[in-house]
């Protein structure tokens, strides 16, 4: 966190900071370097770049980042949504992974939230995530977009990922799966306590901002 906040472009006295790091670097490269980055289809996408510092941090609860999780078997996918202050999981089964299913369960699961945790939302550049601006005219919540290729700038999202497919590994055909085998996948990751929440779980600090079912 201390360094993408040194790297930042909107980080004051930028250049001076990267100078005092320990492992200064003096040029911070992507993990998608050497490809050529493809142009998006997400009409009038706001890039990372333009969300808030104070996102970085951490220090308030509402900041969210989504993704999706495919199956090789089917046209059936998960759509995570994850808090990044408290680790937090809504994990929606989708049919198929289209931007109109996609666009749905977002809403349907965040609206069920108060509006004052509903800040932020970062995303990837999936065509199911072309009706972010949909997003933003139901719930309110503004949506931004990471790089291309640069997963990290969803670390959260891409750590409780991994933790999902542990209940449903890579191969797993989600069109096989229920809908209350992924709320169980969902509490079960939602009680378990994370060493980066100082062994609390995410439904115990979310709890502390939001009014929560275990």
């Amino acid at each position: 966190a201390i360094y993408q906040y040194i790297y930042h472009p909107k980080t004051e006295g930028r250049a001076e900071l990267i100078g005092l790091l320990v492992r200064g670097h003096r040029k911070r490269k992507s993990k998608g370097i050497g490809r050529k980055e493809r142009k998006t289809k997400i009409p009038n996408r706001i890039p990372i770049e333009d969300r808030p510092l104070s996102v970085e941090n951490r220090s308030r609860f509402g900041h969210w980042e989504g993704d999706s999780l495919v199956s090789r078997k089917s046209l059936a996918a998960l759509n995570s949504l994850v808090e990044r202050k408290s680790r937090l999981l809504l994990l929606t089964r989708l049919q198929r992974k289209t931007a109109e299913l996609t666009t749905d369960a977002v809403i349907l699961r965040l609206q069920e939230l108060p509006e004052k945790v509903r800040r932020t939302l970062t995303l990837d550049n999936g065509t199911e995530n072309a009706q972010h601006e949909a997003i933003t005219e139901a719930i309110g919540i503004q949506c931004y977009f990471a790089r291309p290729y640069a997963s990290w700038q969803r670390g959260s999202n891409e750590s409780v990922n991994g933790l999902v497919r542990r209940y449903f590994p890579k191969g797993t055909d989600f069109s096989k799966i229920t809908d209350e085998q992924v709320a169980k996948v969902e509490s079960l990751i939602n009680n378990r306590p994370r060493k980066c929440l100082a062994y609390k779980t995410p439904l115990e600090v979310a709890s502390a901002f939001v009014a929560l079912r275990p």
